[in-house]
């Protein structure tokens, strides 16, 4: 049976984030609200938590993970990136989308494309998952929350809880965060490409 907090949206409550953390730690798979969509999040190196939550969303080996990000600072740390393409990402972080970048090694090799040997990454607007990220030191592997045949994601916390109580450990009612994805953008080539249009204008990276 999952656990459930309520988080301030504005306020995030310093003793439920840390809990939250601990189950984060503890190779637990939470359900917590960013700028987009709720999303499915667990430990950077856990391959367990990892699996789970493909079982949770039926993904086959091929589907990117994304690594949530405090800042830029952790985006460089895991990708390559360049000026041109840091100034870029500086616009329009924090915010709703996904940037495709080409992996470091300090990238888990199963969370790398296995051809492109690239990573998805993102800086969410949302100031409890924010508030999740500062308190963990480090990027969390993440997924949209939308269930196997479904269109769009989960958006109501007790509808989430009800579907997921026996598949995560923690559901975080965070409030309404949408149900529009991030946008995704592809950041490898010199010339930007949207993958996907979401809820992030495309606008900066149009030629």
């Amino acid at each position: 049976m999952s656990q459930f907090f309520q988080i301030h949206p504005d306020n995030p409550q310093a003793r439920l984030v840390r809990q939250a953390v601990e189950i984060v730690q503890g190779g637990g798979v939470i359900v917590y609200p960013t700028d987009s969509a709720y999303a499915l999040g667990c430990h950077l190196g856990d391959r367990a938590a990892l699996d789970r939550i493909r079982r949770i969303r039926k993904l086959d080996d091929g589907h990117n993970f994304t690594l949530v990000c405090r800042d830029l600072s952790e985006i460089a740390t895991y990708a390559r990136v360049d000026n041109g393409v840091y100034r870029l990402l500086k616009h329009v972080t924090p915010g709703p989308y996904t940037f495709i970048l080409p992996a470091t090694s300090e990238v888990p090799r199963r969370l790398k494309h296995p051809k492109r040997k690239t990573v998805g990454l993102r800086v969410p607007e949302n100031n409890i998952a924010q508030a999740l990220l500062a308190d963990l030191g480090e990027p969390m592997m993440s997924v949209t929350l939308i269930m196997p045949g479904d269109e769009f994601p989960l958006i109501d916390p007790y509808d989430i809880r009800e579907t997921l109580q026996h598949e995560v450990d923690l559901v975080i009612d965070g409030g309404f965060c949408g149900m529009e994805p991030t946008t995704v953008v592809d950041l490898v080539d010199e010339s930007p490409v949207i993958i996907r249009v979401g809820k992030g204008d495309p606008a900066p990276f149009a030629d």
